[in-house]
């Protein structure tokens, strides 16, 4: 499947930017697959006016290939998105494994309607960048790619400018995701995007849950060919967006209009930048060193109502000590940034 496959209105919402929560897993109290509250995550998202779904990624837990759930996860998401709004909504699977895995999933979410691949590279941490870019032209001759630059502290690799500039020269990749929760390696895929002179082709998309409001409203500019080239970050593929999702979508709006617009930014929205970030440091478990990231999420969504439990696949796999406790400060002290009141209220439906 080459980019120009991909539907007209799904590329059109993919170039311009958009918010994509990478979506959690429901599992019951046996820790298997909970079908109903699957479907409410993505009925959620999609009310809250998310512009697509990531599916069978680091947010969903990468243990469902291994429990089997790779492709019924997928199925009960692009079945949402087919059903249950009446407008595009950009599909992004997972693709994680060796080559021979990776081929294998992206010829799955091809099969059920999945527009792209979020490629990860953990499991080529140690290759030769030779052989990480072997393998993503694998991959891109199954489905157009967004490249994945994964924050080591969860298991990604540190891949310097001239991997992205390889990267970026694959004719089938459409948007990168960066995050790497590092400033300088943030700068090293821009320089490889410009470098590449695929700024035009690629979209880039924030993964920094720790500056996601900074990434999506500075100007970045790279020095390329002899002269400066400016970079804009245009969406979010984000776990923090899989929690308060439809305050995120009301502050991604307003970003892009202050954007957009040339004029002087409000001091007000540079500073929600430290708020927005705060609150992921409790999400996420900075603390601990996020062992409780996907943990902190599902807390927060069993707080709505939309998770039954917090259950991981792995059952160490838990809020951190203290953790409940700085979920609650973030709560006391950002109370404009959650959704509580629009979950409530809608919460029956998405569960029906």
């Amino acid at each position: 499947m080459h980019r120009t496959a991909i539907p007209p209105a799904v590329m059109q919402l993919l170039q311009a930017g958009t918010v994509i929560p990478a979506q959690p897993l429901a599992l019951d109290a046996r820790r298997q697959l909970d079908p109903r509250r699957q479907r409410a995550l993505s009925r959620y998202y999609l009310d809250a006016g998310a512009g697509g779904l990531a599916v069978g990624v680091h947010t969903t837990q990468f243990a469902i290939r291994e429990a089997g759930l790779y492709r019924p996860v997928l199925e009960l998401a692009a079945e949402q998105a087919a059903t249950w709004v009446d407008r595009p909504v950009a599909l992004i699977a997972g693709l994680a494994g060796p080559t021979a895995q990776a081929r294998q999933e992206a010829a799955t979410a091809r099969a059920i309607g999945y527009h792209a691949g979020l490629l990860s590279l953990a499991a080529l941490a140690k290759a030769s960048e030779d052989e990480m870019i072997a393998h993503c032209e694998a991959l891109a001759q199954e489905i157009p790619l967004v490249g994945f630059y994964l924050q080591p502290a969860v298991g990604g690799a540190v891949l310097p400018a001239s991997f992205w500039r390889r990267f970026a020269e694959i004719d089938n990749v459409v948007a990168i995701k960066i995050a790497p929760f590092h400033r300088y390696r943030t700068l090293d895929v821009l320089r490889g995007v410009a470098q590449a002179q695929a700024q035009d082709r690629i979209t880039l998309y924030t993964g920094n849950d720790d500056h996601i409001v900074l990434d999506l409203l500075l100007p970045f500019i790279v020095h390329a060919h002899g002269q400066d080239v400016r970079l804009r970050v245009r969406g979010g593929l984000l776990g923090h967006w899989s929690v308060w999702t439809q305050q995120a979508v009301a502050y991604f709006q307003r970003i892009r209009a202050a954007a957009d617009s040339g004029a002087p930014v409000d001091p007000d929205l540079l500073a929600l930048d430290s708020r927005v970030t705060d609150a992921n440091s409790a999400f996420f478990d900075v603390a601990n060193d996020f062992a409780g990231c996907i943990a902190g999420c599902h807390e927060v969504l069993r707080r709505q109502g939309l998770l039954e439990g917090i259950w991981c696949l792995d059952p160490d796999e838990q809020l951190s000590p203290g953790q409940a406790q700085e979920i609650d400060r973030v709560y006391r002290d950002h109370p404009q940034l959650n959704d509580d009141d629009f979950v409530r209220a809608n919460l029956a439906r998405w569960l029906a």
